[in-house]
This record gives structure tokens, sequence and C-alpha cells, in this order.
């Protein structure tokens, strides 16, 4: 499962009808275990308590040996877990007698909600603690998104208590959403461009741009992204990324480097649970059609070849921006012959979903390629978006929507 659909699918765990955060984490928790996608077999839910300077147990279910309720452990005799702040999620060999005694005799664990004080320190408000087959990368991997996607939930939801926060100010609102987009269309040499995204609300967290200079006209960077959260909220650090990256590309950084600072940015100014997927490309004046790009836990674009009609799926080359601030980006290459076609989307079309619940998936927007192939970049991208329009009409389940079509003319 990749990181953008095993975010959304826990995200789909959550309800409005749960008043505390311990209910949430229960009902998420017990929904991950049960979910037959997700390698986990069984859990435990940890709260830190500022008395006694411990973690207690508040929940456990799955395959895995009870233990007493409410029992503790004392973070002096977890020093590990002041890791958690920085690490998020660790695996580790067991050290406690009882735990051991119970068949624990390695674990892991990964932190979530807010970050409380602790001597010099922080540790993590509630741990979740997992079972499963293998304790490896790839568990890390899952538990950190589940991290951040039951951080977000408990933020949203502290949010949400405190106040209605969007669409307040639609005047000011509407002024972000122009900041971040640009005109829709635009020809680089011998690149047709053509962009376009439905915000779900007065604005969105969807965002792409055209970061040409003035000065330049041998080098074409375009992006797509998107902010998880929504409304306003997400607007705003979407504007913070597109400036950031409008100012970085003049300084003609290496996409690495430019990435990583970004990400480094993103974690400094904002929580850890308003992370940004995020698909950087650059185009060239070159015959051979060369593109250059890094995949930050986006939706994986699709490259249709025209002379064997076959599509290629660009994959993430790292992590989600923002909660992983030493994350290292890798940059690919592909190439555009005449005729090709680089399709740039966001969750909102692959997920969207008919009023029967299925899902709109990339199968059907690979189809919708080869469908609309031989039409310009603005047909293929406004007859994606109008599709997946009909397809989500009167479905209750709604998100932002962007496009971006680059095709190499013949």
């Amino acid at each position: 499962m990749n990181q953008r659909r095993l975010y959304r699918t826990i995200e789909s765990f959550a309800s409005d009808h749960f008043r505390t955060d311990k209910e949430i984490l229960k009902h998420v928790v017990n929904e991950i275990v049960k979910d037959e996608n997700i390698d986990i077999k069984g859990g435990r839910i940890w709260q830190y308590e500022p008395s006694s300077q411990s973690y207690r147990l508040i929940h456990q279910i799955g395959v895995i040996d009870k233990l007493d309720p409410g029992f503790k452990i004392p973070v002096s005799t977890y020093p590990i877990f002041l890791r958690l702040a920085n690490q998020r999620s660790l695996i580790a060999n067991e050290t406690n007698a009882y735990l051991r005694k119970k068949g624990i005799i390695k674990y892991s664990v990964t932190g979530v909600g807010e970050k409380l004080p602790h001597g010099k320190g922080k540790v993590y408000q509630y741990l979740l603690a997992f079972n499963s087959n293998t304790l490896d990368q790839d568990l890390l991997a899952t538990m950190n998104i589940i991290s951040v996607a039951v951080s977000s939930l408990l933020g949203r939801k502290r949010l949400e208590q405190k106040a209605q926060l969007l669409a307040k100010d639609i005047d000011k609102a509407r002024e972000i959403q122009q900041i971040i987009l640009p005109p829709s269309a635009l020809k680089f040499h011998s690149y047709d461009v053509f962009g376009h995204s439905i915000p779900d609300r007065i604005v969105g967290g969807d965002f792409f741009d055209y970061l040409h200079g003035e000065d330049e006209d041998d080098r074409l960077p375009i992006v797509i992204g998107d902010a998880a959260s929504k409304g306003l909220r997400a607007a705003s650090q979407a504007l913070y990324l597109v400036g950031g990256l409008r100012m970085a590309v003049s300084y003609h950084a290496k996409i690495t480097t430019l990435i990583s600072r970004l990400n480094r940015l993103l974690h400094t100014a904002f929580a850890e649970d308003q992370f940004v997927s995020m698909f950087y490309a650059e185009l060239f004046k070159d015959r051979r059609g060369l593109v250059l790009y890094a995949n930050a836990g986006h939706n994986s674009p699709f490259l249709y070849h025209a002379r064997d009609e076959r599509i290629e799926v660009l994959e993430p080359t790292g992590q989600v921006m923002g909660p992983f601030p030493d994350e290292k980006y890798v940059v690919e290459n592909a190439y555009l012959e005449p005729g090709d076609i680089l399709l740039m989307y966001t969750d909102g079309i692959s997920e969207a979903r008919d009023i029967s619940g299925e899902l709109y998936g990339e199968e059907r927007i690979q189809q919708k390629i080869m469908e609309l192939a031989g039409e310009a970049a603005e047909q293929i991208c406004m007859g994606l978006l109008d599709e997946v329009q009909r397809f989500a009409r009167g479905s209750e389940e709604t998100d932002d929507r962007t496009v971006v079509v680059v095709k190499r003319q013949p």
C-alpha cells in the first residue's frame, strides 16, 4: 500500500461522533488491526501521565498476550522513548522482565498526538505499539504513516472543538488561492502544458506551478502537490511552499538540495501532522526530451509513450515532506519523445468515489490517457477532470482535484 493510500485508509477510520482522543485512538487502532491490507496483528495504546512520569496502558486488542489493565512503564526505564520525539517510530529489544515473560522480546512503537515536556526533553502524549509477523524497515515506514495520520486526526478534532475555522474570510481565501495557482496554459519550446485545480472548498491544499524565470529559456520546473489538511489551513501551507519554491529555483540549486531544504523548512514551520506530498519535474530545451524529477510521497504520475502506447509509472523517490526532516530525496530521469504525455494528478482524482463508494482508481486514469492521447494538453486535462466530476456526482466524499498535463508536440 503506497504512502498516500495508507494515510487515506487510516483517515477513513475516523468518525465525527467520537468526543475524546481516547475514543478516536481506540477506534482507529481497532480498525488498523482488523484491516487485511495492513500487516499488523495486534496493538496497544499507552498514555503519558506527567504525575508519575510514566506511560499507562489504556487499550489492547488483537492476537497478543494481554497485559494487566493499567500497567505502567516509567520513562526513566525506557530512555529510548525520548528519541521518539525526533524519530517518531522505533523497533527495539524489550528489557522489562514482566513484558518479556509475556513473550514480548522485541517491540515496535510510534508516537502520536502532542509532544509533552519531560525533564529536558519531550515525549509523545500517546504511544502505539503494534504486533506484526515481521519487525523490519517496511513496518517502520508503515508506522510512520500511521503516526502522522493519527496525529492529524487528533489535531483536527482539537481544532474542530475550539472553533469553526474555515471559510470565514472568503475574499482573503480567494486571494490566497489565486496566489498559489498560475495561469493554466503554458508553451515551452516543443512542450504543450496545461494544469487546472478544483478546490473542494473555497480554497484547498492542492497546488501546481510553473517555475520559469524571466531570464531563463532552457529549463522549466513544474511542481504539483497536496497539503494533507483542508481548506484555509491547507491553502496557507501550500502558499508557504510555493513561495519557497519560487524563491529557491532562481538560485539553480540541485533538485535534491532544493527539496531537502524545503522539507526542513516545512518541518520547522508547521505542525508534524501538516505534511505535503509533492512531485517536482524539470523540462529542458533538449532534443532528447530529458525530464528530471523527484517524487516526495506523491501520487505516481503516468508517462505515456506514444511509440508503443505504453504507460510508465513514476514512483516516489522519497517520503512526504514535513514530518521527516532528515529524509534523503533521490532524483530520477525520464524522456519524452514527440507525442509522449506526462500526466500529474492529486489523490482527489484517483480516490474520487461514486455514490456506491467505488473508487475512480488509477486504471481509469490510464484508460483516459490512452483515449485522449491524440488531443492537446488542455483537452486531456479537462477531459479527465470532467469525467471524474461526473463519476463522483452525488457522492458525500469530496476532495481537491488537480491535474497537470505535459505533452511533447510531434
